[in-house]
């Protein structure tokens, strides 16, 4: 019996479907249908209820599937232990996270990794959705937000803060801002998330909190386009420490409200590097997750 079938088999039930399993695999699902099949008449057992509409796992195939899965994460780990004793790490690692963190504090970064390791071959999707790492075979996410909870295994790279701050010419041209509660009359840029595009959070050097209505004649989707509208002068941002600690250090922002520890959710925010299982860590998802906790942290 081929691993490469159990393998796919797994995908199917993982996918609901053959078609699933077929893309994720970038093969033809008749292909992955004639491999379950195979395997089926091997077992001398169905795995899969089939009809014109739907495909489900029945009850002999969840439970075969249930104990084959940790096996081939073990061959997998088995296989994955043969390159790490020549401790060269290799293949393909598909790497998912937002566009603003990727163009930030991933792509400076890819140079010296690839140097580093040469043999691994990094596929990067950058984008603000949150890609389903199983169905689309990611190795790994980075992801901006409190602990996640979930079926995922996550690590934190760094802890993030948010930074009130406007272009000096804004501060020059508009009412100061002393307290939290000033920003109602100003102009402020928001990200368009529900969260963020309605109240902001503060919490004082004492702890106490305050949370303010903001509003605003701009609402963008993207960080960065979000950052470059605030260097441009058009209001008032609250955006993450990564995004905007260059253009603080370098005059072209303003920090605001200094003394103010402040949030558009909750104040314990942080880059996490997300994996699927924790049972196999391939050498090239940690070599990767430790370049990055030393680049981020």
């Amino acid at each position: 019996m081929e691993i490469e079938a159990l393998r796919i088999a797994t995908l199917v039930a993982r996918h609901g479907s053959f078609a699933g399993a077929a893309r994720a695999l970038d093969l033809d699902p008749s292909s992955v249908s004639r491999t379950v099949a195979g395997l089926e008449a091997s077992l001398g057992a169905r795995l899969f209820h089939r009809s014109t509409r739907t495909l489900s796992v029945t009850e002999e195939g969840a439970e075969y599937l249930a104990r084959i899965t940790p096996l081939l994460e073990e061959l997998a780990q088995a296989k994955d232990a043969i390159h790490a004793g020549a401790k060269v790490p290799t293949g393909t690692l598909k790497l998912t996270a937002s566009v603003s963190f990727t163009h930030t504090c991933i792509v400076p970064h890819l140079k010296e990794f690839t140097d580093l390791y040469p043999e691994v071959v990094v596929e990067l999707l950058a984008t603000d959705a949150n890609v389903d790492l199983v169905a689309e075979r990611i190795d790994l996410a980075i992801r901006l937000a409190p602990a996640p909870t979930g079926d995922l295994i996550s690590t934190k790279l760094r802890t993030t803060r948010y930074i009130l701050c406007a272009a000096p010419d804004y501060v020059a041209k508009h009412p100061p801002i002393t307290t939290p509660s000033d920003l109602q009359d100003h102009n402020c840029l928001r990200f368009a998330l529900p969260d963020y595009r309605t109240n902001w959070r503060f919490q004082s050097a004492t702890g106490e909190e305050e949370t303010v209505p903001v509003s605003g004649t701009i609402v963008i989707s993207n960080a960065l386009s979000l950052r470059d509208s605030t260097v441009n002068g058009l209001g008032v941002a609250l955006l993450p420490d990564w995004l905007v600690g260059e253009d603080l250090a370098k005059g072209r922002l303003s920090r605001l409200l200094p003394d103010q520890t402040a949030a558009a959710r909750s104040f314990d925010t942080a880059a996490w590097a997300l994996y699927p299982s924790r049972s196999y860590l391939p050498q090239k998802v940690r070599v990767m997750i430790d370049f990055l906790r030393r680049k981020l942290g």
